[in-house]
């Protein structure tokens, strides 16, 4: 497995670091092969509940694709680039929590890494930037995430201009979960990490699959959508251990079934 990538189990949690700190964590060919391949198989493991993908030291979280390597010939570019789509799509699809912890600059590729992933916790003296313009191409497969997480105003300010936005704005326009103190990052991400382990993992999976396909669907084909899926919920036995465990004022045992 390719060094630009550290995998780690720690209880429940799977933690990924993307570990290229001297390339402020620049996406490689191989980091993303890594990725593909270290997400499938925490997916697999049944005792893993949650995945927390960080950036090695705090120079930046993901500084995106590394310009060095990308200029190679354009059937490679091309292919880089569909390789990063293929990640993307997987980690929108995929069935367990997934939270990215920012620990420093977030810019153009790693953007999209962020934005795929459902719980963003970021350093408050972090930024995020699209500032693909600026080297005359555009943040093409990051503006499907973009557009679908802030405005189209906010979406559009940012990949045609380029300009660094602070954490703390990232927060209020939609674009991250929470801005904390540095200092306090990793006490955020740890409780973040333990509210989720401790849910059904069933059911977290078939609720995210849920809210993912009914995005586009219209009001009323979205309620009777989420209507079926609650009952497939409902149908587990985790909910059934759930509301016993309710009703005998107990700590749930889920076992994912």
């Amino acid at each position: 497995m390719s060094d630009d990538l550290l995998y780690m189990v720690k209880g429940p949690t799977a933690f990924l670091t993307i570990n290229r700190e001297s390339r402020r964590n620049a996406i490689s060919q191989e980091m993303i092969t890594a990725l593909l391949t270290r997400l499938d198989h925490a997916d697999q493991d049944q005792d893993i509940r949650a995945v927390c993908i960080t950036g090695a030291g705090d120079k930046a979280f993901c500084s995106g694709a590394d310009l060095a390597v990308t200029l190679t010939r354009e059937e490679d570019r091309l292919q880089g680039a569909r390789n990063y789509a293929t990640l993307l799509k997987k980690m929108s699809r995929f069935g367990k929590p997934l939270v990215a912890r920012v620990n420093g600059p977030c810019l153009a590729g790693g953007l999209g890494l962020m934005l795929s992933c459902d719980i963003v916790i970021a350093r408050d003296d972090a930024y995020f930037c699209t500032p693909e313009v600026n080297v005359g191409i555009f943040p093409m497969m990051v503006g499907a995430l973009l557009y679908r997480n802030v405005t189209r105003k906010k979406a559009v300010e940012m990949v045609l201009t380029g300009r660094k936005v602070p954490a703390r704005e990232a927060e209020a326009m939609g674009l991250i979960t929470r801005a904390v103190d540095p200092a306090n990052l990793d006490e955020v991400i740890n409780k973040t990490l333990h509210l989720l382990t401790n849910k059904s993992p069933v059911g977290t999976r078939i609720g995210k699959e849920a809210f993912r396909s009914m995005m586009d669907l219209d009001f009323d084909h979205a309620v009777d959508y989420l209507c079926e899926a609650l009952g497939k919920v409902i149908a587990t036995e985790d909910a059934l251990e759930g509301m016993r465990a309710f009703i005998e004022k107990r700590k749930p045992n889920f076992q994912g079934k």
